[in-house]
């Protein structure tokens, strides 16, 4: 920021017909493994402040109908009241690109956080997810919660191989009755939660392992891209977006809920690696796929008008509305874009 003043002074004292600041340099998104003890602690205390921080205006603002009463209800609550507009549709990888990139907005300007928005490289951890370094107890999230029995009356079916759905028992999250405050499903209602995981080591080995993302990475033409990343809504033909939230949360985890799957801060680090399957992706052949986008409109219906780079997205009160164009980019750095990140690696075709 400091950096972009001086760009800007300078310009208006060099009496010039134009002048371009220099663009700021894109934060690096490291794998979460990869970080200090003290990264990952800082990190997390920057989700515990957004935790605390009071919500925004207007669904925040007291006498609300809704239970949103911290700045990360916020979040969660956008992604509810945007959970059919977003997925299964041709801006979902874009709008979650914005999504993630806001959090990550978030924790830095508003939490003073420093670093950038940590990603979890799932096919390093799929023959065990219950080993990986995001669910340590001690530099991680914490693990999965005890076992609760199936619900017969459920329209859902039970996540195959799924062998928690209680509060989780250890790490930085755990004990706290109050810690999620909406849902279950689109209810907004205030309803204090524990944080709830229901982990599926079978599921996520299936989906999770290096031979889909390499599915993923092969596919010809943004349609099908985006088709398998997100798969279909089945359990027998899921993609790598499905394998990482029901990995994690199963039938009763706040990952596992279509609507608030925000819920859990671990979201954040599945979707930054989502974010980073397409970049990488649009690297393999970044003349034509930086500008490819395609798909339905509305959510699974194959007839609705085609997205286009001019498709509006919005994150609600948590930042600036914008178009899939304008995030097509990642480390755009206001040179034709918004967002100013990288990854510091990429995925390649094997």
């Amino acid at each position: 920021m400091i950096v972009g003043m001086k760009n800007i002074l300078l310009c208006a004292s060099a009496a010039l017909a134009a002048c371009t600041p220099t663009p700021p340099t894109p934060i690096v998104r490291k794998e979460w493994r990869t970080l200090t003890t003290s990264q990952k602690a800082d990190y997390i205390n920057a989700v515990k402040c957004i935790l605390a921080k009071p919500a925004l205006s207007p669904e925040g603002s007291p006498p609300s109908p809704h239970g949103v009463i911290s700045r990360y209800d916020n979040l969660v609550y956008t992604h509810i009241q945007q959970t059919y507009s977003v997925h299964y549709v041709g801006h979902f990888l874009a709008w979650h690109r914005l999504f993630t990139a806001t959090y990550e907005k978030m924790l830095r300007n508003e939490c003073g956080y420093i670093g950038a928005q940590p990603y979890w490289d799932w096919t390093l951890d799929a023959a065990d997810i219950t080993a990986s370094p995001v669910l340590d107890p001690v530099t991680g999230f914490g693990g999965n919660g005890p076992w609760v029995p199936d619900d017969p009356t459920s329209w859902f079916p039970p996540v195959p191989g799924r062998t928690g759905g209680g509060c989780i028992v250890d790490g930085p999250f755990a004990g706290l009755s109050d810690v999620v405050h909406l849902g279950p499903g689109d209810s907004l209602a205030y309803n204090p939660q524990c944080l709830k995981r229901d982990l599926s080591p079978s599921f996520a080995s299936r989906y999770l392992a290096m031979n889909q993302t390499q599915l993923t990475l092969s596919q010809p033409d943004f349609g099908w891209f985006n088709h398998i990343v997100e798969g279909e809504p089945s359990f027998d033909a899921s993609g790598i977006h499905g394998g990482g939230h029901y990995g994690l949360g199963g039938s009763f985890g706040q990952m596992g809920d279509l609507h608030t799957s925000p819920a859990d801060p671990i979201f954040h680090l599945h979707h930054a690696n989502l974010d980073r399957v397409w970049a990488s992706w649009q690297n393999l052949n970044p003349s034509v796929r930086l500008t490819d986008i395609s798909g339905p409109s509305l959510m699974m219906n194959t007839s609705s008008p085609n997205v286009t780079l001019s498709w509006p997205l919005s994150v609600g009160v948590n930042g600036v509305d914008t178009t899939v164009g304008d995030v097509m980019k990642i480390d755009a750095c206001g040179t034709g874009g918004s967002l100013c990140y990288t990854y510091d690696s990429f995925y390649t075709l094997l």
